[in-house]
């Protein structure tokens, strides 16, 4: 008899310490309440409270979270419908807050994050909503980290997954943006054709004055030979003219020799003539080249001083008279 007893006494006692032994898992904290009021915070690994007295309140999950917000009808400040889900990142930094400020800490942070979603967003138009994301994200972090700081909660992010505006509204759009990619398409495509209009112009802007430089010059040219050629022909003069005035018949003669030549070459380079019959006769033509070199002896025999009368240049033959020279002139 005193056995059974002294076994059934350790068997109540073993039990009384395995209820007494709390074990908390990594990334959990229990609440410890003495007869229902909270007194104290089992923290991870091995802790002792003696049963009946001690029990364990709440188990708090203190990792960061991850809550889903349903999607939701909310609409924008120019009275369009949109469509809205996002995800709220969250942590439990006082699992007594956690567990006794607030009754059910996920619903409450949910319809938190609800209402002041629509909000932000419903003070916003259709195109900022759209392009505003990281705004709204921000301003709906603010909010609720600053409402849900009694609770013991860090919100850590505030993401908004997916807007989703009516049909018609995003037909309309995808025409808006397919319209204002014509316009900067065809606002590149002027200015393309105005860029190579502008080269062209000066292309031939360039091409002109180059041209008219040339022209210029070419007239240079030609106005220099001219008077380079008038200088020869008043020298040419000039010299018959002393030739004619100490005396020689020979000048008058090369000035018809002259014109007579040209008279010929013009016959020959006319475009109308075929067949041209001259009644010239080669002496005639050799005379008159006498009769040319006869003024050339003559200009020498003045410059180098005169000579005793009845004499000639050495080696000097006699002349035979040109075409328009009489015997014994």
């Amino acid at each position: 008899m005193v056995a059974t007893t002294t076994f059934f006494i350790l068997v109540l006692t073993f039990l009384y310490l395995g209820a007494s032994v709390k074990v908390v898992r990594q990334g959990f904290q229990y609440t410890i309440e003495y007869f229902g009021r909270f007194v104290t915070v089992a923290k991870p690994g091995f802790n002792f409270y003696p049963a009946f007295f001690y029990r364990v309140g709440k188990k708090v999950n203190v990792m960061e979270q991850v809550l889903d917000i349903p999607g939701q009808e909310i609409i924008t400040k120019d009275n369009a419908m949109v469509a809205v889900d996002g995800v709220v990142f969250f942590q439990v930094l006082d699992p007594a807050k956690a567990a006794y400020e607030v009754s059910d800490v996920y619903i409450a942070i949910m319809q938190l994050t609800t209402t002041n979603l629509r909000t932000v967003m419903g003070s916003m138009d259709l195109d900022e909503l759209l392009s505003k994301r990281d705004e709204i994200n921000a301003r709906l972090l603010s909010v609720v980290d600053h409402a849900t700081s009694p609770w013991g909660v860090k919100i850590t992010r505030v993401e908004i997954k997916d807007i989703r505006p009516p049909a018609d509204i995003s037909n309309a759009m995808a025409r808006q943006m397919k319209a204002e990619r014509d316009k900067r398409a065809a606002i590149l495509e002027a200015e393309g054709m105005r860029a190579a209009e502008i080269l062209r112009a000066e292309g031939e802007k360039q091409s002109q004055i180059l041209e008219a430089e040339g022209r210029r010059e070419a007239a240079f040219r030609d106005a220099e030979a001219r008077e380079r050629a008038a200088e020869a022909e008043a020298k040419a003069t000039r010299m018959v003219s002393e030739a004619i005035e100490a005396g020689s018949a020979q000048a008058i003669n090369y000035f018809v020799a002259q014109k007579y030549v040209d008279a010929v070459r013009e016959f020959a380079t006319s475009p109308n003539a075929k067949t041209i019959l001259f009644p010239v006769e080669a002496t005639q033509l050799i005379g008159t080249l006498g009769g040319i070199g006869e003024i050339a002896k003559e200009a020498l025999d003045r410059s180098s001083g005169p000579r005793p009368a009845g004499t000639s240049a050495a080696g000097e033959r006699p002349r035979r008279p040109g075409p328009f020279e009489t015997p014994g002139a």
